[in-house]
């Protein structure tokens, strides 16, 4: 397996995993995601994947086939009277392939996000992660993160 970035030709594997996510979202909370969904149509990928402030990871196999992607966005804060100048790397959507879990992939795709994130100056790398994704929410913590703050809602 190796980590790369993700190119134009990654987006039929891209799309079979976002279909995935939604899938898992869907059933944690269906009122609020739509079966058979996904978060970006082609051209939007396209334009994340041509985008620097917006890297995207790609987890392959030998045969450079994508078995998992981590999305990233560059937030920049730029400091105010109340907070600190910081780069920050958010992890907008990280995924690996049902039938391939187990096998370290997203470790291996969490610490190139990492080590990208180091190399580019980041202060840190941040995600979010719906409460109804336990397993996400373990896999997480067994990489080390910690919650930074909670969001919380109430369904009128």
């Amino acid at each position: 397996m190796n980590i790369r970035r993700a190119m134009e030709k990654d987006i039929p594997e891209i799309n079979s995993l976002l279909y995935q996510v939604c899938s898992v979202h869907h059933l944690g909370r269906p009122d609020l995601f739509r079966d058979g969904a996904k978060k970006y149509n082609d051209e939007e990928i396209k334009a994340i994947l041509e985008d620097e402030e917006t890297p995207v990871f790609a987890a392959v196999d030998e045969e450079d086939k994508l078995v998992g992607y981590a999305f990233c966005i560059f937030q920049r804060h730029p400091g105010t009277d109340a907070f600190n100048k910081m780069d920050t790397l958010y992890i907008d959507d990280l995924c690996v392939d049902e039938n391939l879990r187990g096998k370290h992939i997203g470790k291996a795709l969490y610490e190139a996000v990492l080590e990208f994130a180091k190399k580019q100056g980041c202060y840190n790398v941040t995600l979010n992660v719906w409460s109804c994704n336990e397993s996400a929410m373990k896999f997480y913590e067994s990489c080390g993160l910690k919650p930074q703050k909670i969001g919380m809602e109430t369904i009128l």
